[in-house]
């Protein structure tokens, strides 16, 4: 049960969600929102963490296949390299590198929500690579996309690592996809990682670490809270969960709660009440296998030009062009 006191205008996005979510039943709160400075160090542990296979996986897939990734990015009047979800660009130095170190023409613009990230991905570019021109950007997937139309002077390479579409269910990543394919032209291309289903086991332990620092990530979201809405949450009376269904290859993370309590958000004037065992939904993480990835791009308009896989299959990146 949620109470406002009197009505109140809803500025921010942050302040709209956060209502949206915590008003809802069951109760749920948008995974972007952790991405602060603190939720950007947490995740950088959790790439580390022996049980997250995914960010050593594709690692390997770009290390083995640097030169044929660089290949197929390449351009004879140059290209635009446009990364969704940067993050700190460790992987995709691979491919930085192959690229400066053929003096191709290109750009790389960063795409991220975090202005944290981008400023340090910026700083450790410019150390590590000076003749690179970049070109950050910081915003929303969804509000970003509407600008990639305007990079139409040349070839684009739009990519996305990470599994980061995993973040999006079924319906919602079709309109992302959409989205990318109605800003690309015919010379362009998206690279894309996908995480596959796999030992449900190793899904769990990924989103559900020994130490942690997972749970920590996610109740980041409530010290967001209570320090930008003047919030009272208690999030040591919340304890992490993580759940994973093979049939449809969605992992989902709960905050749940331990106790009856009641909450305050004094900035935007809002009172909610959490029973015993009730849930905050914080996050999905989505698991794919190729049919359905072959459907996921028929319904966006595109297809698959080429697979780069592990020999094991337990992670993939794929090339998507639009669909003649």
């Amino acid at each position: 049960m949620s109470t406002q006191e009197s009505p109140i205008e809803l500025v921010t996005a942050f302040e709209k969600d956060v209502y949206e979510g915590l008003t809802t039943f069951p109760k749920f709160l948008y995974s972007k929102y952790i991405y602060d400075k603190t939720g950007d160090e947490l995740f950088q542990k959790i790439m580390e963490l022996p049980e997250y296979y995914l960010t050593r996986a594709e690692f390997s897939i770009l290390k083995n296949n640097t030169a044929e990734i660089a290949d197929i990015f390449e351009h004879p009047l140059g290209f635009d390299l446009i990364e969704l979800g940067a993050g700190d660009g460790k992987k995709t130095r691979i491919i930085l590198r192959e690229l400066l170190e053929r003096s191709a023409a290109f750009s790389y613009i960063p795409i991220d929500i975090s202005q944290n990230s981008l400023d340090e991905l910026v700083k450790n570019l410019k150390n590590e690579f000076s003749d690179l021109k970049v070109l950050p950007q910081q915003g929303m997937y969804f509000e970003v996309l509407e600008k990639l139309s305007s990079y139409n002077r040349r070839k684009k390479v739009i990519m996305v690592l990470g599994s980061n579409i995993g973040n999006l269910l079924h319906p919602k990543a079709i309109s992302f996809l959409k989205n990318i394919e109605q800003s690309m032209s015919a010379s362009d291309m998206l690279f894309m990682g996908f995480d596959q289903k796999k030992d449900p086991q190793t899904i769990l332990n990924a989103y559900n670490d020994s130490q942690g620092v997972t749970a920590d990530f996610n109740k980041n979201l409530l010290y967001r809270i209570n320090r930008e809405l003047d919030g009272n949450f208690q999030p040591e009376k919340f304890t992490h969960w993580e759940s994973y269904d093979p049939e449809t290859g969605t992992a989902k993370s709960f905050l749940v709660a331990t106790e009856a309590m009641k909450v305050v958000l004094k900035k935007i004037r809002l009172t909610v009440e959490f029973e015993q065992w009730e849930t905050i939904h914080t996050e999905i993480s989505q698991k794919y296998d190729d049919n359905t990835v072959a459907w996921l791009a028929e319904q966006a308009a595109l297809r698959i030009e080429k697979i780069f896989a592990l020999d094991n299959k337990g992670y993939k990146n794929y090339v998507f062009k639009k669909r003649a």
